[in-house]
């Protein structure tokens, strides 16, 4: 198994979080050739900031593995980590980081951060982007423009009755 194998799983966990509404963002951990953590984004579902697909996927591979370090593991995910969740790999002690699209807005993996990277951090994760990136990307632009357009559509339907 290969680094577009795992992405392709992580792409499923972002599948799940688009059919409920949510940003489709998934990830996966992988520890010698196996996952052993998955997460997608449940924040506007179950109200709650810090349910992003990371953080879940870093909760399941400690359930899992039955630790809070995550040594030798690999997360993939669609879109670049934030900040809380850099520092949530950062402080796993995860290993590599499989990014497929690079977020121009809060990415922490180099992009508009570099948390990933830190040398004044106890941590430093090897960090490799575009695996997959043209399928992700399309997923998330395909998401946004339903959404504008739902919205735009609830807009009309108010306009009327307000």
């Amino acid at each position: 198994m290969n680094d577009t194998y795992f992405m392709q799983e992580a792409i499923k966990e972002a599948l799940k979080a688009r059919e409920i509404m949510e940003v489709p963002i998934g990830a996966v951990i992988v520890k010698d050739n196996k996952i052993v953590g998955r997460g997608y984004n449940k924040k506007e579902t179950q109200k709650d900031a810090t349910l992003h697909a990371e953080i879940l996927a870093i909760k399941d591979a400690c359930k899992n593995l039955g630790g809070w370090r995550l040594p030798n593991c690999t997360m993939y995910v669609t879109l670049e980590p934030c900040s809380m969740c850099t520092g949530a790999l950062v402080n796993a002690r995860v290993d590599r980081l499989i990014i497929a699209v690079k977020d121009e807005k809060t990415g922490a993996c180099g992009t508009v951060l570099n948390i990933a990277q830190n040398e004044c951090l106890n941590h430093q994760i090897e960090v490799e982007f575009g695996v997959c990136e043209e399928e992700c990307r399309f997923i998330l632009k395909e998401f946004f423009k339903d959404l504008r357009k739902l919205k735009s559509e609830k807009g009309e339907i108010n306009e009327g009755k307000d």
